[in-house]
């Protein structure tokens, strides 16, 4: 914390210290100095005048993209995505807080939408009760389900269930940002708060990898950056292509962690009418051609340790295998195989792989999507924010779980959790840059709006008073941005029960 934003001591007047001003922002109650900002970076002290920082965000449908504000002919400041256009959608990126919670939402701005006076309430959300889930497009052992994920050797989370070609994260949380220690508090926040901002993070999981993470960039694993996510299993992927291998060879071996698929087994070679090859595999056999637990997870061919495809396979069948039997083993991205032919004592020798075979592992590789890291920010919208909306903050659960209140994060769609409370979840990369901010109590302040109609504002006891045009927030000040491609508008009538009703 900087030597001129200093908290409160216990017992202290409320008084200031000279040439002080208390921010009310946030928990921490900062004495700012003239001059200098408080402890989060986001408010500042000018001139006496407790003052927000960064812009008021605005997404705006239309014309070219220009620079904002006033930045000198110098295009390395500008971030790219600021533009000018039509009708404008208040979020609340830089709008600040309700903190402490008994004054309305800073910005509740209305304007016409077809015909309907539609209303807007935009504020920063401190939430302790937040975290990110994180998506992985990756096939390589990261670490054991429910193994620690750590950040500075700090806990911040751990490893989820995986899923179709993908691992998954839980970071962050109440029980890490406030329910450990001091320093766990604060690493957890920071690396939410670079995760959710788009940046990169290293990490570890205990007794696993290594892994950076950065949302809409490929994830990194042991400092080898992952290229494909995987087809399919090894079963998918021999459905997939095995009219395209059939006639080429007369076996294929899909190399996979959950389900190794042998092709002549299977019942895409069955019903191919393939000679059955002998060829045996190690692991749990399934149901015909498909195996699980051929070898151990890791980082190698398929998300197993193995580097020798030969290796998971047992000595072929003698009364079935024959000298000069065509072996194709390969994973579930194509990027490694490996072509074998049978010797008069039934042992796999390399072999000069065909032109139709490799066609085949270049277009398994073709199909496979590029790998990724998604990350979305998870929170729970509690009482004390929803009173920035309404003097009875449970009319407006209410509201958004009928679908008369659409709940947007930085403009960009949030699904609501169903059950108690509003819990969201939004892709940070759907979201303006630089949408989420801090404060060291610790917790993120995650933008978050509430759009519906006029009339139902009023139904739910909003704060009706404070309602003003939109066209009074947009000043020369504010930062424009220009829509996300496929994000629906928060005003379009379509998201609203009302719209439905007519239909």
């Amino acid at each position: 914390m900087p030597d001129d934003a200093t908290p409160p001591q216990t017992g202290e007047k409320e008084r200031p210290p000279s040439a002080k001003i208390r921010c009310d922002a946030c928990p921490v109650m900062c004495y700012i100095a003239d001059g200098k900002s408080g402890a989060c970076d986001r408010y500042a002290n000018h001139a006496g005048e407790l003052v927000r920082l960064d812009p008021l965000t605005v997404i705006q449908s239309g014309a070219q993209a220009v620079a904002f504000l006033d930045q000198g002919g110098n295009a390395q400041d500008w971030d790219g995505d600021v533009i000018q256009g039509g009708r404008a959608f208040v979020t609340a990126v830089g709008a600040g807080t309700t903190y402490p919670d008994y004054k309305p939402a800073p910005f509740i701005v209305s304007q016409e939408v077809d015909g309907v006076d539609m209303v807007t309430v935009v504020t920063e959300g401190i939430f302790s009760y937040c975290g990110v889930k994180v998506k992985i497009d990756t096939d390589r052992h990261i670490g054991e389900e429910r193994a620690i994920v750590r950040v500075e050797g700090e806990a911040v989370g751990h490893v989820m269930t995986s899923e179709y070609g993908s691992k998954m994260l839980s970071l962050g949380g109440v029980e890490h940002l406030t329910g450990g220690s001091k320093k766990e508090g604060r690493v957890t926040c920071d690396a939410l708060l670079r995760l959710c901002n788009r940046e990169a993070v290293e990490m570890t999981i205990d007794e696993g990898c290594t892994l950076v993470v950065q949302a809409g960039k490929a994830p990194i694993i042991n400092g080898v950056p992952e290229k494909l996510m995987r087809v399919g299993c090894g079963s998918a992927t021999i459905g997939m292509f095995a009219k395209q291998w059939h006639g080429h060879v007369d076996e294929v071996v899909v190399v996979d962690d959950h389900i190794t698929g042998v092709l002549s087994e299977h019942e895409a070679g069955r019903g191919l009418e393939m000679t059955p090859s002998g060829i045996r595999v190690k692991g749990r056999r399934s149901t015909p051609g498909r195996y699980f637990q051929v070898a151990e997870p890791g980082t190698g061919w398929g998300g197993t340790d193995v580097e020798d495809p030969l290796s998971i396979l047992k000595p072929a069948d003698p009364k079935k295998a024959w000298p000069g039997l065509r072996l194709l083993m390969i994973s579930t991205t194509g990027e490694q195989w490996g072509y074998f032919v049978l010797d008069d004592d039934l042992q796999p020798r390399p072999a000069e792989i065909t032109a139709p075979l490799l066609a085949v592992a270049e277009r398994i590789a073709e199909n496979c999507e590029p790998s990724l890291c998604s990350v979305l920010f998870m929170g729970g919208a509690g009482g004390s924010l929803r009173a920035g909306v309404t003097e009875n903050p449970v009319r407006l659960t209410r509201s958004v779980k009928d679908a008369l209140t659409y709940v947007s994060c930085g403009g960009a769609e949030a699904y609501v959790w169903p059950g108690g409370g509003i819990t969201v979840m939004a892709d940070v990369m759907d979201m303006p840059t630089n949408s989420f901010g801090y404060v060291p109590t610790p917790a993120l302040v995650a933008p978050i709006e509430f759009t519906l109609r006029r009339e139902d504002y009023g139904a739910l006891g909003g704060h009706v008073e404070h309602v003003r045009p939109v066209a009074e927030v947009i000043t020369p000040a504010v930062r424009k941005v220009g829509p996300m491609n496929q994000q629906p508008d928060p005003n379009d009538h379509r998201n609203y029960t009302w719209k439905r009703g007519r239909e």
